[in-house]
């Protein structure tokens, strides 16, 4: 494989996926330099990283809200990890905005609901797929706690 491409796929896919130099160095030399199929490697890496994680506690967390532009519609969603520092994390604070939009635009009962449901934002993948995502790019177990969405009709 040429090294000078080799360098540039990863690059990509790190801007793309967050994920570290080698693990996606490794996932393109397994998948012969197939970037499609390098990724799927990544995301069922990623996927069994997630369910390793699981039964982690998660005691740390944040609450997101969320109003629509009117006033009439909010929603509040718990989001828990096992570290204040993940917390904090920028990409920790848009999964928590992502699902307060996710709530506000398609009112699922709970969270495993919630969960289940295509993304809004791309539909080719589950809410459940995204907080794995961001499982496997943390390194840390993440759970969507109580969600709730509150509307004047």
């Amino acid at each position: 494989m040429d090294t000078k491409k080799l360098i540039e796929q990863v690059k990509r896919l790190r801007q793309e996926m967050g994920l570290g130099m080698m693990e996606i160095k490794m996932a393109l030399e397994e998948a012969n330099g197939d970037e499609r199929k390098a990724k799927q490697i990544l995301k069922e890496k990623g996927y069994k990283k997630a369910e390793k994680r699981a039964d982690k506690e998660t005691h740390e967390g944040r609450v997101f809200c969320y109003e629509h532009g009117n006033g009439k519609l909010a929603v509040m969603v718990e989001l828990l990890c096992e570290t204040d520092f993940v917390a904090k994390n920028d990409d920790f604070v848009r999964l928590g905005k992502d699902l307060c939009l996710q709530v506000a635009g398609m009112s699922p009962r709970d969270s495993q609901e919630l969960l289940e449901q295509d993304f809004v934002k791309d539909g080719s993948k589950k809410v459940g797929d995204l907080v794995k995502e961001f499982i496997a790019k943390s390194g840390e177990n993440v759970k969507v706690g109580r969600i709730e969405r509150f509307e004047i009709c």
